[in-house]
């Protein structure tokens, strides 16, 4: 493949094909997978930008030598083709390539520190839409600002702050684990968000006044993903897992696990009525035995989570026979058919 910022998709020859699936896949599949059992998406993106970065530096190291090409000139941002339909896919693409592993990894500690509890309060299709505001907003800004810019412009920062953003219009009190002033404890976030903007709008007014030179960050995506997720938090929180603002019964700024831990044990659901005496298939021997022990021990989150990982190595789907699998769904443990959620999903 010719590198060519004003690239046509018929330039591609069939091996920068393979590799576009490669990357496809590991951007998506860890996401994918996440949401199919009900595990952290926040976890899933940092594990997808990992992939990518890894596949991106593969190539790096080995074009020239075997092949020629470049997934930062067919997905990166570049605002000067934003225009074009041919090239509308860069608004998104880009967000999950990085220049360095500093890049990639400065990226992933944002997400993983603030994005875990943030999605825990938002819940996983709410946090992945405020992800998604994230770097909308961020590429949205710096085309904006940079309209005949023929450099491209990659990286999940403005996700990244997008989440805090997001996070310090719903729920500045809460206290998260962040590195901040040379050190690592629990901060509340409207501390973290307040110095991290800070800092990125002190560098684009020293590079505004000329007091500094250009550089290679686009501190106004940054700021620009933390405004529109910003903006957007509080109608995609409505009606989520955690009320909007929400620090404890105590009034007080409390500790965020111990607010998340309660209103898990709210979510766990009854264990009265089960899908197989529903189905009129009444479990028996260890299975029966494993089900009366789980209605009367299994009011604490763990014993709970105990009893029915067990329960669902002796059960099959009282619809399909399919195996059943236990998930997490927002911090709490049920069990489900493998084969459709629809057959089953319980408590």
């Amino acid at each position: 493949m010719t590198r060519d910022t004003d690239f046509l998709w018929e330039h591609l020859e069939t091996i920068d094909f393979l590799w576009i699936a490669i990357l496809f896949l590991a951007a998506v599949g860890p996401i994918f997978y996440a949401a199919r059992k009900g595990d952290s998406l926040a976890l899933a993106v940092v594990l997808s930008l990992l992939l990518v970065h890894f596949v991106q530096y593969f190539l790096t190291v080995l074009q020239h030598e075997f092949f020629d090409f470049f997934p930062v000139d067919i997905f990166g941002l570049i605002p000067s083709l934003s225009g074009e339909p041919s090239h509308f896919h860069r608004m998104f693409t880009s967000a999950w390539l990085h220049a360095d592993f500093i890049h990639v990894l400065f990226n992933i500690l944002v997400i993983a520190l603030a994005g875990v509890p943030l999605e825990q309060r938002l819940g996983a299709k709410r946090w992945f839409a405020v992800y998604f505001m994230g770097f909308l907003g961020g590429n949205l800004a710096w085309v904006l600002t940079h309209p005949d810019s023929d450099t491209p412009a990659i990286g999940a920062s403005g996700a990244a702050f997008g989440l805090l953003g997001a996070y310090m219009a719903c729920w500045p009190e809460d206290k998260i684990e962040f590195p901040l002033l040379l050190l690592i404890k629990a901060w509340p976030v409207w501390l973290i968000a307040f110095i991290r903007l800070g800092m990125e709008i002190l560098h684009m007014y020293t590079i505004q006044s000329g007091t500094a030179g250009e550089g290679d960050i686009a501190h106004m995506a940054h700021v620009g993903g933390f405004f529109l997720a910003y903006l957007f938090a509080r109608p995609i929180a409505k009606g989520g897992p955690s009320p909007i603002g929400d620090i404890g019964a105590s009034g007080k700024s409390s500790s965020l696990s111990d607010d998340i831990r309660k209103q898990a044990t709210a979510r766990m659901g009854s264990l009265q009525n089960d899908p197989w005496s529903y189905a009129g298939k009444d479990l028996e021997g260890s299975a029966a035995r494993i089900l009366t022990r789980l209605r009367e021990e299994g009011d604490e989150l763990e014993t709970r989570r105990a009893w029915l990982e067990e329960l669902a190595e002796h059960v099959i789907c009282p619809v399909c026979d399919g195996e059943i699998i236990a998930i997490e769904d927002r911090g709490v443990c049920r069990l489900k058919c493998s084969l459709s959620q629809s057959h089953m999903k319980w408590p």
